[in-house]
């Protein structure tokens, strides 16, 4: 079975019963990583702590009746992509989510749309407790 479009529907069955596959999404939430993002220069030095969550729509829904690890993508090469975009200092936490989406998008040609949100804890605004975050949708 070779991969097919969103628009066109995979039927599984079993006995009397068959559903559509309508969408296939990977998500994976909470990554916490540790980076050096930011304008001012101590943020460059100091660095701080930051959650991404990320969903990817794919066009390939064969792993859902094969369960076979080589036709989907393997959540923790989507994991690798995020945490070595994430090593790379960026003054814009849009910068950095524009290169994991970039990324993701060149590496895994099943993949035919995204979203991420990336938030910076404890952002140097003055604020107690305080988060700033940017949220960015992309399609192929």
């Amino acid at each position: 079975m070779g991969p097919v479009g969103l628009s066109q529907l995979l039927q599984l069955k079993r006995g009397c019963t068959s559903m559509k596959i309508e969408s296939y999404k990977i998500e994976l939430s909470n990554m916490r990583l540790y980076a050096y993002h930011g304008v001012l220069p101590q943020e460059n030095v100091v660095g701080a702590w930051y959650i991404v969550d990320l969903t990817v729509t794919v066009d390939n829904v064969d792993s859902i009746s094969s369960d076979n690890l080589d036709s989907t993508i393997n959540y923790a090469a989507i994991y690798d992509v995020v945490r070595e975009e994430m090593k790379i200092n960026s003054k814009l936490l849009e910068h950095v989510c524009g290169r994991i989406m970039s990324k993701l998008f060149e590496r895994f040609s099943s993949i035919v749309a995204a979203e991420i949100s990336l938030k910076k804890e404890t952002p140097p605004l003055g604020g107690d407790g305080l988060s700033s975050a940017v949220r960015i949708k992309a399609v192929r």
